[in-house]
């Protein structure tokens, strides 16, 4: 095998290497077991596996507002 065509398949198989790479991160498996993670690491210490209290109070505080004003806006049309 000549060095030209040594390197055409080093090149090639790198090619096909990224390819299965792109493949694997962009499979939606594989971006709902990263985003899932990430929501977990919001809620949860990763490193103590402790509640993150003050994310945990501000969605809360979020959810419970956003239903007040539901609720104010539904009395007020009515």
């Amino acid at each position: 095998m000549s060095s030209l065509e040594h390197e055409i398949e080093e090149t090639r198989q790198r090619l096909a290497g990224t390819i299965d790479e792109l493949l694997f991160r962009a499979s939606p498996k594989t971006i709902a077991k990263r985003e899932t993670a990430a929501v977990k690491a919001y809620f949860v210490d990763p490193a103590s596996g402790a509640p993150r209290t003050d994310n945990i109070l501000k969605v809360a505080g979020g959810i419970v507002g956003a239903v007040a004003l539901f609720v104010l806006v539904r009395k007020v049309a009515s």
